[in-house]
């Protein structure tokens, strides 16, 4: 599963849904992403991906404190 926070929304996407693999690169994950939202691959730039121990994949937007 992959959980997206997009644009102010959350999102559970199934890895099948958008053909990737868990072991492909942050990149290669944010491009699939992209296509997914229909948007430029720049909306992802900054958005951060965990890899839980389960395999999920978290993706968010980087967080900034201070």
């Amino acid at each position: 599963m992959i959980h997206v926070r997009f644009q102010g929304r959350s999102y559970d996407i199934t890895q099948s849904q958008i053909s990737l693999d868990s072991n492909m690169s942050d990149v290669a994950i944010k491009e699939r992403l992209a296509q997914h939202f229909d948007v430029n691959l720049i909306s992802f730039e900054s958005y951060v991906i965990d890899r839980r121990p389960s395999g999920d994949l978290i993706v968010r937007p980087e967080a900034v404190y201070g």
